[in-house]
């Protein structure tokens, strides 16, 4: 099916029906060497053009209307956030009521919990993955103890077996399944960060409910990477990043999923602010709360608008491409084509402990590096001076994603091909 030359790379990119995305994105300018290849769109995504349209939009905006720009123009503030709302139901496979862009990704984990995490004497127990990215972890562990909680008899985890990198799901569930009693949420990544393997997010949640426990997802590494359909996959709430596979910028507004089944609950516990309040009577400036009947309700403070604009701008550019589906097919390939590279020039000394199977992963390659004399810190270093840009994860891993939307095969092959001269240089 593939070839290792460079002049396959170049056919395949030639027959690429998304070719012309590319240059819809900002390229990095090479530092040190003749040309750049950015492969670290699961750190930070590149810049749309579209996303510095979109902010000098409001820039002029603002300059040329003031106070006006929230209500009287053509992209009015006040419901700049619910823009957003459909194109990322498209993204995550849920209703537009149903998903919220707001705040960061940990702070909306925060409010979330605040809803689905409700210990009780005999309920109190949270399961997540021994490996949670840190962040996750804190804010679980913060918010057992704010309930006066001890971490060490409520906080379960679950971690691949011995020798093993990945986590099973018959584990998974099993640990669902015997904790069941006493779990009051399960809280788990779409994609996991450091192996790149994607969970079986539908028989995870079914597992839960089965239990009676909530379940929250971090769709981090998950979001504008691979297809997703919260809605039906009947998960109560999920929080996400926007600057990964999104492509909104450092720091970008995030976004939350929350389940319409949740929406009129009116026990369900949540921090309230004025934006989360009813739109029709929000300027009576009434001090009872009435809550919007969506996602919105979670909302607290108003849209930070210019850093809402470069979100807008990508969406557009997801829009345009077809959405997750072509993208998905894409990527699909780009991992297959390298795996082939690999295997075939770097048999041996370089080690993928992401799955294999197309099901279980995206676009991220965590790369091992099987030389004992050779660090994967080493590696990446050498490949930055390349101007190779990817990413490292302590100890020893190498991580690399193609994005479909920008990334080429000839970037693939550019990178597998300084790879094998660095390693080759090191012998």
């Amino acid at each position: 099916m593939f070839e290792p030359g460079a002049a396959f790379a170049e056919s395949l990119d030639r027959a690429d029906p998304l070719r012309r995305f590319r240059d819809q994105f900002a390229m990095p300018v090479p530092h040190r060497a003749a040309e750049s290849t950015y492969l670290d769109g699961d750190s930070l995504g590149l810049q749309p053009r579209a996303a510095r349209d979109m902010v000098i939009a409001e820039l002029d905006r603002w300059a040329d209307n003031g106070a006006r720009g929230h209500f009287e123009t053509d992209r009015p503030w006040v419901p700049y956030h619910q823009l957003l709302a459909e194109p990322m139901g498209r993204l995550t496979g849920a209703l537009p009521t149903e998903v919220v862009t707001m705040n960061g990704l940990t702070v909306n984990l925060h409010l979330l919990m605040v809803s689905f995490y409700r210990p009780t004497t005999s309920r109190y127990k949270i399961l997540i993955e021994d490996h949670a990215f840190p962040s996750d972890h804190y804010a679980v562990d913060s918010q057992i103890r704010a309930h006066g909680l001890d971490p060490a008899h409520a906080l379960v985890t679950v971690e691949p077996r011995p020798g093993e990198e990945t986590l099973r799901t018959e584990d998974l569930i099993d640990a669902i399944d015997r904790h069941g009693s006493e779990l009051a949420l399960v809280l788990l990544p779409g994609i996991q960060y450091y192996t790149g393997q994607v969970l079986p997010m539908a028989e995870l949640a079914a597992a839960a409910r089965a239990v009676g426990a909530p379940i929250g997802l971090d769709l981090a590494h998950a979001v504008g990477n691979i297809e997703l359909s919260l809605h039906d996959w009947d998960i109560d709430f999920a929080v996400w990043c926007t600057y990964k596979y999104l492509n909104a910028g450092p720091g970008a507004t995030g976004g939350a999923f929350v389940h319409e089944r949740h929406h009129g609950d009116s026990d369900l516990p949540r921090y309230h602010g004025w934006w989360g309040h009813d739109r029709a009577t929000r300027f009576e400036m009434d001090t009872l709360f009435r809550p919007i009947p969506t996602a919105e309700a979670w909302l607290v403070s108003n849209s930070p608008i210019l850093a809402m604009a470069p979100l807008l701008g990508s969406l557009t550019v997801f829009e345009e491409a077809g959405g997750i589906g072509p993208l998905r097919t894409k990527s699909e390939v780009m991992i297959q084509y390298m795996d082939y590279l690999l295997d075939t020039r770097l048999e041996g000394r370089v080690e993928s402990i992401t799955p294999r199977a197309l099901d279980q992963r995206g676009c991220q390659h965590s790369l091992r590096i099987n030389d004992p004399s050779v660090s994967g810190q080493q590696v990446y270093e050498e490949l930055a001076a390349a101007d190779v840009q990817c990413g490292w994860r302590y100890p020893n891993v190498v991580r690399v994603a193609p994005v479909p939307l920008y990334n080429s095969f000839a970037d693939i092959h550019r990178f597998v091909s300084i790879l094998e001269q660095i390693l080759d240089q090191r012998a």
